[in-house]
């Protein structure tokens, strides 16, 4: 049997060139997609930073005479909410996402066949969808 013959395919630079904007458009649509899941707000009451302290206070009486399995539990809510209470510190500006969001939503909504419905079921806001040019009749 022969061997198969190898063929050196080529990519054209138009080519490359729109494999590379496809990324682009991914890559911004996903960051801006992970920011909303991070950042959506959560069921029940909101927690402020006074509750966050008052708990974290409960944990400190609680901890010194807790067995070893439930201080470990202690330590691990304490540091939990020591981190929640940091990020409630750093505010969260999501502007610079969403523009980079808008300047491509469209073209990637196109490519992708993405409709007006499922980008607000995953939950981009009407006006956000408007500023990048997807209505409710896009596909």
């Amino acid at each position: 049997m022969a061997p198969a013959r190898k063929t050196k395919r080529t990519v054209s630079d138009e080519h490359k060139a729109a494999l590379a904007e496809g990324r682009d458009q991914g890559r911004k649509v996903r960051v801006y997609l992970e920011a909303l899941e991070t950042h959506r707000p959560t069921r029940g009451r909101k927690r402020t930073p006074e509750s966050i302290q008052s708990r974290l206070d409960k944990i400190e009486e609680n901890i010194i005479e807790a067995a070893p399995l439930p201080r470990l539990q202690l330590i691990q809510e304490r540091l939990d909410l020591q981190a929640e209470m940091a990020s409630m510190s750093e505010p969260v500006d999501l502007s610079a996402i969403e523009t980079d969001f808008v300047s491509v939503a469209k073209g990637y909504s196109g490519r992708k066949g993405i409709s007006y419905q499922a980008w607000r079921e995953i939950g981009v806001e009407a006006s956000v969808l408007k500023k990048a040019g997807i209505g409710r009749g896009a596909s």
